[in-house]
């Protein structure tokens, strides 16, 4: 249980690290929403490829002069179709 505790001008509460952990809250922005009998917190859903571009981009920049030696060229190879019956 937790009291709220004045911060300024508004009021706060402390929540456990394991409540936090277990509600999935950890660093993210919350939303607060006014329930029949409370209030509700929920971390707010961000666009999952909103850093997208970014990333590729220092990805990239990061492995530039690097080869590849995963088995990708192995993929594009498509000679072993010659074989096969159209």
């Amino acid at each position: 249980m937790t009291m709220l505790t004045k911060i300024g001008n508004s009021q706060g509460i402390r929540i456990p690290k394991a409540l936090i952990k277990e509600a999935h809250l950890e660093n993210v922005e919350i939303d607060l929403e006014v329930v029949e009998n409370g209030l509700l917190l929920k971390p707010i859903k961000k666009n999952t490829r909103e850093n997208w571009e970014e990333n590729i981009k220092q990805v990239l920049e990061k492995n530039k002069n690097k080869k590849d030696e995963a088995i990708l060229e192995d993929f594009l190879n498509d000679s072993d179709l010659e074989d096969y019956e159209w």
